[in-house]
């Protein structure tokens, strides 16, 4: 099978390519700089120069491939988020790499869309057919959300796709602000952490398992939550101490208490002052005491996906974030 795949350079698309690859699978793989991607050509990986936003690099690269996933996304949080950035990517990069898929006539494709274009789920666990109308929480959460309206519309159209929306993502190789808080509390300087905020965390392994899954059993038209277990940040933290003798910090900040902070740093935002992104008025918003929360039985039932753990994959991820410490 040769796949087209988008975000191979990112912490799931590149995984995912590596899978396919030791699958014996052909993998054509967008990217903007082919010199900076020379890791996926030493796993056999075509690679193709080109952009989500440049409608002609795909219509270069797409056909002849058989099956597309589409992983590219762009994420940013607090100080540099910008709406343009988000609309480029997010919702006009789908829209161009789905009608493209849609010209060609490839037989199926994957996804990958959010936990996220829920908000704030308020502690419940919606399955897939929830859908939030409201205000969104940053430009992330409302350009994946436009991004997923985009994907249904095409759906809706008869594009032979799949949806997956995966929650947390952790493990090796991570970037994210999960990654800045596991080295903030492995070296003692995590300062406090948000009560209630809660996520379904899942290991990258296990998420690019559940592309492969939607890919080889998922419906099209359907969508499959593939995110893993439901945990507070507080509990998560207190696992990754019971695993590393680290004692973690007392200190909670409330939801209340972040919120009142996001406003003032609002007005300073406002006066154009630069902020740390942990203390920008968009990432204060979001983790107080936000619930970015779905139920994968779907996902369990229909593809037999089976996440492991937080106990089961943090080992893995904090003996990692321990030797980039030591570098």
């Amino acid at each position: 099978m040769r796949y087209f795949l988008t975000g191979a350079t990112g912490f799931i698309g590149g995984r995912l390519a590596a899978l396919l690859r030791a699958q014996g699978h052909e993998v054509v793989a967008l990217v903007r700089s082919p010199e900076k991607a020379q890791n996926l050509a030493e796993l056999g990986v075509t690679l193709a120069k080109g952009d989500i936003t440049d409608l002609s690099s795909l219509r270069a690269a797409m056909p002849g491939c058989e099956s597309v996933f589409h992983v590219a996304g762009w994420y940013k949080i607090g100080p540099g988020a910008r709406s343009n950035e988000g609309v480029a990517v997010n919702v006009e990069g789908t829209r161009n790499v789905l009608g493209v898929m849609q010209e060609l006539a490839i037989p199926k494709g994957v996804y990958t869309s959010t936990l996220a274009i829920f908000s704030d789920t308020h502690g419940e666990l919606p399955d897939e057919n929830y859908r939030y109308d409201g205000p969104h929480l940053s430009e992330y959460d409302r350009t994946k959300a436009a991004a997923h309206d985009i994907a249904d519309a095409f759906i809706a159209q008869g594009l032979p796709l799949v949806v997956v929306q995966p929650g947390l993502v952790y493990g090796p190789g991570d970037t994210s602000a999960a990654h800045q808080t596991f080295q903030q509390f492995l070296t003692r300087k995590l300062p406090l952490i948000p009560q209630g905020a809660a996520y379904c965390w899942a290991h990258v392994d296990d998420i690019v398992l559940g592309h492969w899954l939607a890919m080889e059993k998922g419906k099209p038209g359907e969508s499959y939550i593939i995110a893993g277990p439901p945990h507070t940040l507080v509990e998560a933290l207190e696992i990754a101490e019971k695993l590393t003798g680290i004692p973690l910090t007392k200190r909670r900040a409330s939801p209340g208490m972040l919120r009142a902070l996001a406003s003032t740093m609002a007005l300073l935002e406002s006066i154009r002052l630069t902020l740390p992104e942990q203390y920008s008025s968009e990432f204060l918003r979001v983790s107080a005491g936000t619930t970015y929360l779905g139920d994968n039985s779907k996902a369990k039932q229909e593809l037999g996906y089976a996440p492991r753990s937080l106990e089961e994959g943090l080992p893995e991820t904090l003996a990692w974030e321990q030797a980039q410490l030591k570098r």
